[in-house]
């Protein structure tokens, strides 16, 4: 049985750890020749091209500039899976606009810059494109101490439904993801033991998320499945933002 994705190649931003390592994984299960961004951690990317059988590739992809030369040097991008993000939390008195700047360059910004670029690599002349955009229940709920990071999460909501109506008669499908609290580098650093307690308790599900979790559910909107599937937004969160 195939995964579906054989001769496609698939563009993971920030994909060299946590839930973009995951997805790498799951897209390269499914057949996708994996191309995986980081900005940084070289090491960590290089490992996850290593499982994957694909290749690790440098680039800041709030550089609108960087991320033509990115894709230019990937040839036709068929998936594009925007996992790339940070936090800088602090509550809105203590945040500067270099706090709300930088968060909205890395995890908006970056989108626009590179759902561009594929899209304008071959996605319309081939007539066929899966875009996934990795957001947050916090776009859908707000959260304190995070005014930037739900604003931009929010904004790529917006985004992922401009760009589905823009190009479905392309058959270029445009969804997101938003996950609830997933174990990550990302997250660690952000939430005591006895934070992550008490937003297991008010899961339904009664457990933390996994990356493999949101792996899933972008391998099934990048699917041949979920072809008629367009400008949604799917929260894998356990239940916690009901």
């Amino acid at each position: 049985m195939t995964g579906g994705l054989e001769g496609r190649t698939a563009l993971v931003t920030g994909g060299g750890k946590g839930i973009g390592r995951a997805v790498c994984k799951e897209l390269s299960a499914m057949g996708a020749r994996v191309v995986v961004n980081y900005r940084s951690d070289a090491a960590a990317a290089e490992q996850t091209a290593h499982e994957v059988g694909g290749d690790a590739v440098r680039c800041d992809v709030s550089d609108a500039d960087a991320v033509q030369a990115l894709v230019k040097g990937v040839g036709q991008v068929d998936v594009l899976v925007h996992t790339a993000g940070a936090v800088r939390d602090k509550l809105l008195i203590q945040m500067s606009p270099a706090d709300w700047e930088e968060l909205i360059r890395t995890d908006l910004l970056s989108a626009f810059s590179t759902t561009r670029a594929a899209i304008m690599s071959g996605m319309m002349r081939a007539r066929w494109g899966r875009i996934v955009n990795i957001s947050s229940i916090v776009g859908i709920t707000g959260n304190a101490g995070q005014s930037n990071y739900a604003a931009a999460k929010a904004g790529l909501i917006g985004f992922t439904k401009s760009v589905a109506r823009e190009y479905g008669s392309q058959n270029i499908t445009c969804n997101a993801v938003a996950p609830g609290y997933v174990r990550t580098e990302l997250t660690t650093g952000s939430l005591t033991d006895e934070m992550v307690s008490e937003l297991v308790k008010m899961t339904p599900i009664k457990r933390e998320g996994a990356a493999e979790d949101v792996a899933a559910a972008v391998g099934f909107l990048c699917s041949e499945r979920a072809g008629f599937i367009t400008g949604q937004v799917l929260a894998v969160d356990g239940g916690l933002s009901l």
